[in-house]
């Protein structure tokens, strides 16, 4: 992703402000503001992962290699019933799409 507006990225504005509430907040607090500040940071870090989402082309490629162009239009899909048949393209396609969400949320998770 190209940056328009030149520096610091959406992902470095969001990354300063997940540093600060992780150092500076976290640790002038405690009880139930230092919990919301950790959820707080938790949170930017998940949206500073999708700005910077280098490995988007992995789910981008299974939804093509299944004809779609969103994961709704697959869901939608599935719901259906069109894609009964094609269980043994279809499950591959789908752990891609997991794997990233999972990354993306939880770096590592899926891979413990």
């Amino acid at each position: 992703m190209t940056n328009l507006h030149g520096r610091p990225s959406a992902a470095e504005l969001v990354a300063a402000v997940a540093e600060f509430l992780e150092t500076e907040v976290r640790e002038e607090t405690s009880g139930a503001i230092g919990f919301h500040a950790r959820v707080a940071a938790n949170v930017l870090r998940i949206v500073e992962r999708e700005l910077r989402d280098d490995a988007g082309e992995a789910p981008r490629s299974a939804l093509a290699e299944l004809g779609f162009a969103s994961e709704v239009d697959l869901a939608a899909a599935i719901r259906r019933g069109e894609l009964d048949e094609r269980g043994p393209v279809l499950l591959p396609a789908l752990r891609t799409l997991v794997l990233h969400r999972l990354d993306v949320s939880h770096p590592g998770y899926a891979r413990r």
